[in-house]
């Protein structure tokens, strides 16, 4: 597939890389031509010099050809504004968009276009890890408002239904349990073991009041 990427910062020259090595035809586009050099030596994919609001520049990028276009540089404003041009003038199925500033995010959300934000998920994956011993992400889709996390069931709820867990909570949905090795789809009716592995699609706040669900029967 062809890719453009806009950005040639840290997350701009990493991503072209990774891209590159995964078999794509990939663009990197940058005001500043010394940007470059930080693409690693054994990239092998082109590099266009040049404000990327230009069309004139983004032609040269072949946008009129490319599958999709990452806009990835320390500017919100900036990203925005290519990313939305990316997707309704040159129609291009797959675009993503930087955010840096969490304020900014909602007008970003305004454009419909797929959002990574660095802030605000690094600030929520560090008071998870700091706040939720029994459970850790997995998986995060989006910007992080669902994630996927392991859930270990303590011994306290051995023998008790999953149901008895979900009761009367919102927010999150089991994915798996995995017992002995193997795993295996669970039902309200499944009962549980302790050290059985739950994985289980929440929300933030969904996955706050299953741990505090657990931490209530844990201290009775």
């Amino acid at each position: 597939m062809n890719f453009i990427v806009v950005g040639c910062g840290r997350v701009g020259a990493e991503l072209a890389f990774r891209l590159y090595k995964s078999g794509h035809q990939v663009v990197v586009v940058d005001q500043n031509e010394e940007a470059f050099h930080r693409i690693d030596p054994e990239f092998r994919g082109r590099t266009v010099h040049g404000e990327a609001l230009r069309k004139d520049v983004l032609d040269r990028a072949g946008v009129d050809e490319a599958d999709g276009l990452a806009a990835v540089t320390n500017s919100d404003t900036l990203n925005a504004v290519v990313a939305h041009a990316a997707r309704t003038i040159y129609n291009l199925p797959m675009v993503v968009c930087r955010n840096y500033d969490p304020r900014l995010r909602g007008m970003l959300e305004t454009f419909g276009i797929q959002i990574v934000g660095s802030t605000a998920w690094g600030a929520q994956r560090t008071e998870e890890l700091m706040t939720g011993v029994s459970t850790r992400a997995v998986f995060s889709a989006g910007n992080g408002e669902v994630e996927v996390y392991d859930l270990v069931i303590p011994q306290e709820w051995h023998g008790r239904l999953w149901g008895d867990m979900c009761q009367g909570l919102a927010g999150f949905l089991p994915v798996a349990i995995s017992r002995a090795g193997r795993a295996f789809l669970p039902t309200l009716d499944t009962r549980l073991e302790g050290g059985d592995v739950v994985n289980v699609s929440a929300t933030f706040d969904g996955i706050k009041a299953l741990r505090a669900r657990i931490d209530t029967k844990a201290e009775a």
